[in-house]
């Protein structure tokens, strides 16, 4: 061996050479991570620079730790630290392939509740080389195995020890420092999670996630009454009056809230070789009857579906991590559409053919006032049944009839579809569509589920139809989330016909639909602005509700002094003029990038101030729990402990009910069933 080998060796043969290999291995090996595993959108020298150091404060923080103890335990203890940075590193890249995100506090604490079927999509996601996230504990095992590497045993001294995690505490300053001065008020503003690990690092995130869930917990504890005022004050600066119009124009309606799983906006209308993806859906876009809204955007974070419902019925935003339903579903008190419904006389009920417990519909559901919730316990299942995340589309549509006919009248129901959901699974006899042929097996058989999932909608649009539903009824269709992660940017390109596609186009393909169907209602589509957050003020509004005391952050998209803003949880927006991607400008009619003048810019952060005030103030009403101060004369706040989802007592209250209301669409019918108005063609069924 040569001597340059030996002082090599004789290096690494000490605790502190140990500890320098620990620590170099673990950086390159989560740049490698980063770089490949992660779209981080590092751009310049400064960007790229922090993002290839950011691991390394930390990394000598932790792995120093085991500079403290002697012999074999630090050894132990480097290799087991590495283990655990190890595993975080390797989650967050199966998270991150999924949902475009980091993992969280608030979903780790959600597990238990999302877990449920999560097992198949795990091995759609995980790939063979995501398990480089080991690559160097496995090096560094077999060095010292073999001996090429042996373990000091006299011990290393305390005051390097201690010298070392002050050097980590001044780097991770500097990084900061640093960091804040090319990304201003990186900590302080709501920004996208991948810029606090872009600029400091996985861990760096992870810790400042847990201070945040802390803080978040105190917030709680100590909201105040009066801290509601504010919150007050900017809904009453920015509140808009009805279109008189449209006001009361579907009142003491029934309400079907179509929940479509993962769609996005560009199905509508769309072709595969010729065929319409979605024949159903397009015919109800266009009907006569329908306000079709084109200009509609989800605007979910973490939370996914579970940020959708609560947008969708709260006129709240989804948190900046986690899950509001998860986090705060149980104990909160919220002004929800089924409770605020229920003061005009409707019943409730949402429909879901998965255990309840996912995103914690259990308790959430109770608090938003759902009188019945029909999951899982409450449909004959088999194994064929199921795919994906539970039950398939037109048996779960088939199977609610039989409690949909006993609802008393008018009524508030949720449905919610599952066909239409990562990993766009579909067994052969369901399968009659072509996928279309970006070459990412992910995104080409997403046409199909989409085209199953419209096949069951028009089945149940016919039973509407025969059972007389459909003309006292308002219809609502909208898609909760991106069915295609802005990850798969090839094969968005080739799926609307460009070359390739820019940050504005990635904003663009965010749009999901929205539509309201009702026979009292004008049909068009209207270019108007909107997302999820002003869906329920727009119902209330065609209901005949009035809502002006009401804490909600969004606003009547009929409203013709509606502001056309479109906050995203990132503090991103779009509006009739301006498009904010990051720092990027967009002429949001024309989609080229503008350097905004002084005007605009004023004009920009207007709109930015009122993105980053409805953003916070929702924030403060979650985490405060504001709501269990707020009174409406004339408004009952939900008593949970009156609402069983039980399925022996849930079936015997509408019993119970519909004996002395007769409401209900069986006693309408001169107590005859009305399941044999339903008809599908699922091969399952045969």
């Amino acid at each position: 061996m040569s001597t340059g080998l030996k002082r090599i060796r004789n290096i690494f043969n000490t605790t502190l050479g140990f500890y320098l290999l620990v620590v170099v291995l673990f950086t390159l090996k989560t740049y490698l991570c980063y770089r490949t595993d992660f779209t981080l959108g590092s751009s310049g020298s400064v960007q790229n620079f922090l993002l290839f150091v950011n691991p390394i404060p930390s990394a000598m923080l932790l792995f120093g730790i085991a500079l403290y103890f002697r012999g074999k335990l630090s050894y132990w203890l480097m290799l087991i630290i590495d283990f655990l940075q190890s595993t975080w590193l390797f989650a967050n890249i199966l998270y991150y392939r999924e949902f475009s995100d980091f993992l969280s506090m608030g979903i780790i604490k959600g597990t238990g509740d999302v877990q449920n079927n999560l097992g198949k999509s795990l091995m759609e996601i995980l790939h063979p080389t995501d398990f480089i996230a080991y690559a160097d504990i496995i090096l560094l095992i077999l060095l010292l195995l073999f001996r090429v590497i042996k373990i000091e045993k006299k011990p290393f001294k305390k005051r390097y020890a201690l010298l070392i995690t002050v050097l980590s505490f001044v780097l991770m300053f500097a990084e900061y420092n640093v960091a804040n001065a090319d990304r201003s008020g990186l900590l302080t503003r709501t920004f996208d999670n991948n810029y606090i690990v872009k600029y400091l690092g996985l861990n760096e995130y992870a810790a400042f996630n847990i201070y945040q869930n802390h803080k978040e917990t105190a917030t709680r504890a100590n909201a105040k009454e009066k801290d509601l005022k504010q919150v007050q004050d900017f809904i009453k600066k920015n509140q808009i009056s009805p279109n008189a119009e449209y006001y009361g124009k579907e009142k003491g309606k029934n309400v079907f809230i179509i929940h479509l799983e993962s769609f996005q906006q560009f199905l509508i209308d769309y072709k595969v070789d010729g065929k319409e993806v979605t024949p159903n859906i397009n015919k109800f876009y266009h009907n006569q009857n329908t306000l079709a809204f084109d200009n509609f955007y989800h605007q979910v974070a973490q939370g996914k579906t579970s940020d959708a419902e609560t947008m969708l019925e709260n006129s709240l935003y989804g948190l900046p991590q986690g899950s509001a339903m998860v986090s705060y579903g149980a104990q909160n008190t919220y002004q929800a559409a089924p409770s605020i419904l229920n003061q005009d006389g409707y019943s409730s009920a949402s429909f879901h053919g998965d255990v309840p417990t996912f995103w914690n519909r259990n308790n959430a559901y109770k608090s938003w006032g759902y009188e019945y919730f029909f999951s899982s316990s409450y449909y004959k299942n088999k194994p064929e049944y199921n795919v994906g995340y539970g039950m398939k589309d037109k048996i779960f549509f088939d199977q609610s009839i039989k409690y949909i006919q006993q609802l008393p009248q008018p009524f508030y129901a949720k449905m919610i579809t599952l066909t239409n959901h990562y990993p766009y699974e579909l067994d052969k006899q369901n399968t009659d569509f072509p996928a279309t042929n970006t070459g990412d097996s992910t995104v080409d058989p997403y046409v199909q589920t989409a085209h199953y999932l419209d096949q069951s909608f028009g089945e149940f649009q016919d039973y509407l139809e025969k059972s007389g539903l459909a003309k006292n009824s308002v219809v609502v269709l909208y898609g909760d989330h991106y069915g295609i992660s802005n990850n798969h940017r090839p094969a968005i390109a080739k799926l609307l016909g460009k070359k390739s596609v820019n940050k504005y186009d990635l904003a663009q393909f965010q749009k999901v639909p929205f539509m309201i169907n009702g026979s009292n209602i004008n049909g068009k589509v209207d270019h108007t602005y909107g997302g999820e957050i002003d869906v329920l003020p727009t119902l209330l509004h065609l209901l005949g509700v009035n809502n002006d005391n009401m804490i909600q952050f969004g606003h009547d998209l009929l409203s013709a002094n509606n502001q056309q803003i479109v906050p995203f949880r990132n503090g991103d927006f779009v509006s009739k003029q301006y498009t904010k991607v990051g720092g990027t400008i967009y002429d949001t009619s024309t989609g080229k990038e503008i350097k905004p003048d002084d005007e605009q810019k004023k004009q920009i952060q207007t709109i930015q101030d009122y993105v980053n005030d409805s953003l916070s103030n929702s924030d403060k009403v979650i985490y405060g729990d504001l709501l269990r101060f707020h009174k409406i004369n004339g408004y009952k706040p939900v008593n949970k402990k009156e609402i069983n989802y039980g399925k022996t007592d849930a079936l015997k209250k509408l019993e119970q009910t519909n004996k002395s209301k007769k409401t209900d669409l069986v006693s309408q019918n001169d107590n005859k069933s009305t399941v044999s108005d339903f008809s599908t063609d699922a091969p399952e069924l045969k």
